[in-house]
């Protein structure tokens, strides 16, 4: 019997704030940081690999968070944990001094899906598939027990998961068999972020028009002439005929949000992103009502399966963007897909960020074959950014993601890129000073 020996927690930080990638009207000089978890036992052949997302100062807290979530996996059996992560998950989450700190929100949550990630990254490992696989090949009750859906029962009951699983479980294989042609769509933010010049806006977003994308964001919020010109210009070279997104990243009041989309309403976004306050259910209703056809988006920063049971039920967004490492793992997140599957709301999850576009290529692909069951309104982010640091990379092509092949949930780092980056006394920190 193969046990967990040890779990190890990395502060990674990436300096993105050089070149201004992932600059937006909120967060304008972040630098790309992961806490790292490393899941080790003692067959040198079998570790987990997972993390949680953050953009610079306070990656210590949750890389220690994350340490700290996984004592209680040292000394537990491989075999037994990941035959019923469900238990594992209930078993890391109720620690009461821990949950106390959430509870479930806030950096004890985010340490709770990095070291999640990490389990299911190792039961995919172990079962020798990619983790879309893996969640494809469990039956609608197994996938029932895994979720989390505490707090649901007034917006979906265990009975009603299984049912809608169990209607699409004969016709997966033709579903997976269609992206193992197509890939799954996605769209591109690399060339929108706020900080960008005109001209390199411009060259990027030729470069994602020539590169088969049909689906672009640009980041807005900061100036509205500003916005303007910058929208007028992705208009021109992208064309009336492509989708484009755009996203304010929380900088906006209520009243602010609608009247400042109405005033980009002329170049007909397909969405707007995080108009307002992330916890702001009703405003984000009140957003929606005003600025429609447009449509309201939001869930990158939703801190737990509940607040979207509120989205859902309050009529207040359009589409959902969950977040691979801000949910605790796949255990909370197929509860946020049963739910926007009953409410009829597309999931197209959040991905900007280090390592997210591994991760969410696997959620996307399960959603489209065991969930949803459709394409319909669906586009998945892709930033390209990092993907070199990472053992199994995500591919696009022609705008999709290409169906990961290799086991686990694509998380690993390379240890020379941990070792790099680590921070403060990676080599790179080091030669900062």
């Amino acid at each position: 019997m193969t046990r967990i020996t040890a779990v190890t927690a990395h502060d990674v930080r990436f300096p993105t704030s050089l070149s201004m990638d992932g600059s937006d009207a909120m967060n304008k000089d972040g630098d790309y940081s992961a806490a790292y978890v490393v899941i080790h036992t003692d067959d040198p052949a079998i570790s987990g690999y997972g993390f949680t997302f953050t953009i610079g100062r306070g990656n210590d807290l949750c890389t220690e968070a994350a340490r700290q979530r996984g004592l209680v996996l040292v000394g537990k059996s491989v075999e037994e944990s990941v035959a019923d992560l469900g238990a594992v998950y209930r078993e890391i989450q109720s620690d009461s001094q821990l949950r106390w700190l959430g509870p479930e929100k806030g950096v004890v949550h985010l340490a709770l899906a990095a070291v999640m990630n990490a389990m299911w990254d190792l039961a995919a490992r172990v079962a020798g598939k990619p983790l879309w696989r893996l969640l494809a090949d469990m039956t609608p009750e197994q996938l029932v027990d895994a979720a989390d859906l505490k707090y649901l029962s007034d917006a979906i009951t265990r009975d009603e998961a299984i049912a809608m699983l169990t209607e699409l479980a004969p016709t997966r294989e033709k579903r997976i068999a269609e992206l193992t042609e197509s890939g799954y769509p996605c769209y591109t933010t690399s060339a929108g972020w706020l900080g960008y010049s005109d001209e390199k806006l411009r060259r990027l977003l030729q470069e994602a028009v020539d590169q088969g994308y049909r689906h672009v964001k640009l980041k807005v919020g900061a100036n509205v002439d500003d916005d303007i010109r910058r929208l007028g210009i992705a208009r021109e070279v992208i064309g009336w005929d492509a989708k484009l997104m755009i996203d304010a990243n929380q900088v906006w009041d209520v009243p602010v949000a609608i009247d400042w989309v109405g005033k980009l309403a002329q170049f007909k976004p397909l969405w707007i992103e995080e108009p307002t306050s992330p916890d702001d259910v009703l405003g984000h209703a009140a957003i929606r009502k005003a600025v429609a056809p447009i449509g309201v988006a939001t869930g990158e920063h939703g801190m737990n399966r509940v607040l979207f049971k509120q989205f859902f039920q309050a009529e207040a967004i359009d589409y959902c963007q969950l977040d691979s490492a801000r949910l605790g793992s796949v255990n909370e997140i197929l509860a946020v897909y049963f739910m926007a599957r009953k409410f009829g709301v597309p999931v197209c999850p959040h991905a900007g960020g280090v390592g997210l576009c591994e991760l969410v290529q696997h959620l996307s692909i399960f959603d489209y074959v065991a969930v949803s069951g459709t394409l319909e309104d669906r586009v998945t982010e892709f930033v390209d950014h990092l993907h070199e640091h990472f053992v199994d990379p995500c591919i696009v092509e022609n705008g999709a993601y290409v169906l990961p092949s290799q086991p686990g949930y694509s998380a690993e780092m390379f240890d020379e890129s941990v070792a790099e980056y680590s921070f403060p006394d990676g080599s790179y920190w080091k030669s900062r000073g």
